[in-house]
């Protein structure tokens, strides 16, 4: 399915700063003309004609936050904070049951309280787009939303991607896809479950980021792209929040992302910029090591145990060999890493201990009591541990064998106040610190 995609920036397609200004008042003036209409139209109706009116979106939406034409598989609504990303998405669905004769939805949110609170019952939620008599039954212990005519929503997070195993629908949401927690396996087990009906679609509504996955989504011939800005809809946001936040961040690097929805290369802020990593066959290998940042436990939410192969060449370049990092139990963890220092043949396993101490060491030799185990402690934060690798990246003094999207997303993301835990990156950097930085004893305990 070859599609066209559809850019939305703002009048003109410009996101320079007068560009949007002027797209701005164009969209308002657009806006208070559409309204006077609609106004006048509602003097010759009766009471229960303008409650209907209330809730034809079709009356009250932007060009483009209704579905686009064409034969396609994926809607990417890539749009600024504030763009009406969640109502799109609420009225795609509605639409879809209503008009469309989807019958199994799958409404997939960051954690169960992003999809409960914004998906379901937010202001611009699905609940939101019916009058109270006509809302679809929601069951939030459930998981499901019912509606009339008996089609079935069920909800999804990014914290669990295994449960979209097994399901199979005919319409899928996906809201706030660049912030997802496990973000790959979430989308790939969604696109494997997306089966049923003659033409199933879905819809990503989000803040964009830096990340490989998004830009594959984009690039796609199946996906349609709808671009947008938080000026298209300021006639809906509050005051303060136009003289304050928007002027905080207008012409910086992060308000071309939050603000401007721009999909950047580059995060403000992050350490690794997507330039620096390069690609290649490695040169003879003089040492290799398996480094491990483990997690502290495998329930629902946990950090991933980062497991990557750091190697340094014969001319002293560092080298990502591999990425088996994963949500684990410790004895799952444990045969990964031993797996991976025989696969690779690596001189030892470096791992840090202050999750676990003693039973990290333990957990490995139970696998191998003949695997060597160094162990290392983190007296400084993960910013500041990072630094050095990160400058080596910048010098030149790195590289990868191949992409690995989710390790490199992390690395060219993070940044130092987010409270993810960048597993797969600190495993990264506690091998190269033990290859190429050893000597940095304020590094290590």
């Amino acid at each position: 399915m070859g599609v066209a995609a559809t850019s939305r920036v703002c009048v003109g397609g410009s996101s320079h700063p007068l560009g949007v200004i002027a797209g701005m008042a164009a969209s308002l003036i657009e806006r208070a003309v559409k309204r006077a209409g609609i106004a006048g139209v509602q003097a010759g109706l009766t009471p229960q004609q303008k409650h209907d009116l209330l809730y034809d979106w079709r009356s009250w939406a932007r060009p483009e936050q209704l579905p686009p034409p064409g034969d396609w598989l994926t809607w990417l609504v890539q749009a600024g904070r504030g763009f009406g990303k969640s109502r799109t998405g609420a009225e795609f669905i509605r639409d879809r049951v209503e008009s469309q004769g989807a019958r199994r939805i799958a409404l997939v949110g960051r954690t169960p309280a992003d999809v409960r609170d914004t998906m379901v019952e937010g202001e611009s939620g699905i609940l939101a787009c019916y009058p109270v008599a006509a809302r679809p039954l929601y069951e939030s212990s459930k998981r499901r939303l019912t509606w009339r005519n008996g089609a079935i929503g069920l909800t999804f997070t990014s914290y669990e991607p295994d449960q979209l195993r097994g399901p199979q629908f005919d319409t899928m949401w996906w809201d706030e896809l660049a912030a997802f927690k496990y973000l790959r396996d979430t989308w790939d087990n969604g696109q494997l479950a997306l089966r049923l009906g003659p033409q199933p679609r879905q819809i990503v509504t989000t803040t964009p980021r830096p990340l490989s996955l998004l830009k594959q989504i984009a690039a796609d011939a199946s996906t349609v792209v709808t671009r947008g800005t938080t000026y298209e809809n300021l006639v809906n946001l509050a005051p303060n929040f136009r003289a304050q936040i928007l002027a905080r961040y207008a012409d910086t690097t992060r308000g071309r992302q939050e603000i401007l929805g721009e999909l950047l290369d580059d995060l403000p802020g992050a350490l690794w910029h997507r330039r620096s990593i390069v690609y290649r066959e490695p040169a003879e290998l003089r040492r290799i090591c398996v480094a491990i940042d483990p997690a502290a436990t495998s329930d629902e939410g946990a950090a991933e145990t980062g497991i990557v192969v750091a190697g340094v060449d014969i001319k002293g370049s560092g080298v990502v060999l591999g990425d088996y990092s994963l949500r684990a139990s410790p004895d799952e963890w444990g045969r990964k890493a031993v797996w991976a220092y025989h696969q690779f043949k690596a001189n030892l396993i470096v791992a840090e201990a202050n999750n676990g101490g003693e039973m990290i060491q333990h957990v490995i030799r139970t696998v191998d009591p003949l695997v060597p185990v160094k162990l290392v402690h983190a007296t400084v934060g993960k910013h500041t541990r990072a630094e050095p690798v990160a400058a080596l990246y910048e010098q030149g003094k790195m590289y990868h064998v191949r992409p690995f999207p989710e390790l490199e997303d992390q690395m060219c993301t993070w940044l130092p106040d987010d409270s993810e835990s960048p597993d797969r990156m600190d495993a990264m950097v506690w091998g190269f610190t033990e290859l190429m930085l050893g000597s940095r004893a304020w590094i290590l305990a």
